[in-house]
């Protein structure tokens, strides 16, 4: 008898088995997990440098790890920080994988880390279908993307716990229209939360900080539509493995037990350094 094996829904479900380890790892260490998700080129390395900045000159014990798919010259710029920085080389894939990211932490990751950034792969498409056990998901654009870019991709702003508009300081020069945006992020994720942030300016910086401290300080996050709607198809089916599509992903920041890294290693799918 042949039985057809969906790949893609099997990848997703050793990942989740992966980033439920991770999130319990993350959270016997008191670790909060940032995944940071834009397309390229949306600005958000120069305000993850200034978030680090002023995480560790504020006292916050903040470390990050960058994914790309060549090149370290991010972990290069993220270090000007001050904090620790690691960089993951995909070699070519779209976008990180919690096992990746478990293995590039194991024996790193500093003790007493209290924020951990990922910023992943410039990507709206692959990175939103990965839970990479973060506690809050980030979506950025800039306005120089076009003010419908959440309509375009309903995934990566759909599940977002926050959504972040960088660039202000050029968005009356490009003719950004802001309530278009909104509108577009109330379609796909009604009541999340929005920032505006220029890194240039430094406008908005101290309160995405701010924000991303609230949570890790027990602060509940939004819980997006797309998230819930998953969680009331997992009960109603009885099966944590099951992806009935891409767009309702496991609720990244679900909270869930689990153990630390460890068990079964599926094999590398990223060159990590």
């Amino acid at each position: 008898m042949c039985r057809t094996v969906d790949l893609h829904q099997a990848v997703l479900a050793k990942n989740d088995e992966n980033a439920l380890a991770l999130r319990g790892y993350l959270g016997d260490r008191g670790t909060v997990a940032v995944n940071l998700l834009s397309s390229p080129g949306s600005g958000k390395t120069a305000l993850l440098e200034h978030l680090l900045a002023r995480a560790v000159a504020g006292g916050t014990p903040a470390a990050a790890v960058t994914a790309d798919l060549a090149t370290e010259n991010d972990a290069t710029r993220l270090a000007r920080s001050g904090a620790p920085v690691r960089q993951i080389l995909t070699d070519g894939l779209c976008h990180l994988e919690a096992g990746m990211l478990q293995r590039r932490l194991e024996g790193w990751l500093p003790e007493g880390t209290r924020l951990l950034f990922v910023e992943n792969v410039g990507n709206l498409v692959c990175p939103a279908s990965y839970d990479l056990g973060e506690t809050l998901r980030i979506a950025l654009a800039s306005v120089t993307e076009g003010e419908d870019k959440p309509v375009k991709y309903p995934t990566a702003f759909g599940l977002a716990h926050l959504v972040v508009v960088t660039k202000t300081d050029i968005a009356d020069a490009v003719g950004f229209d802001r309530e278009a945006f909104l509108g577009g992020v109330r379609q796909v994720n009604p009541g999340v939360p929005v920032l505006e942030t220029s890194a240039r300016t430094g406008q908005g910086v101290d309160a995405l900080l701010a924000h991303v401290l609230r949570c890790a300080a027990g602060e509940e996050a939004h819980v997006p539509v797309l998230a819930r709607q998953h969680e009331r198809y997992l009960h109603s089916h009885g099966n944590g493995h099951e992806h009935p599509r891409a767009d309702v992903h496991p609720h990244p920041g679900a909270r869930q037990a689990g153990a630390g890294p460890g068990g079964e290693q599926e094999r590398a799918r990223g060159q990590e350094r």
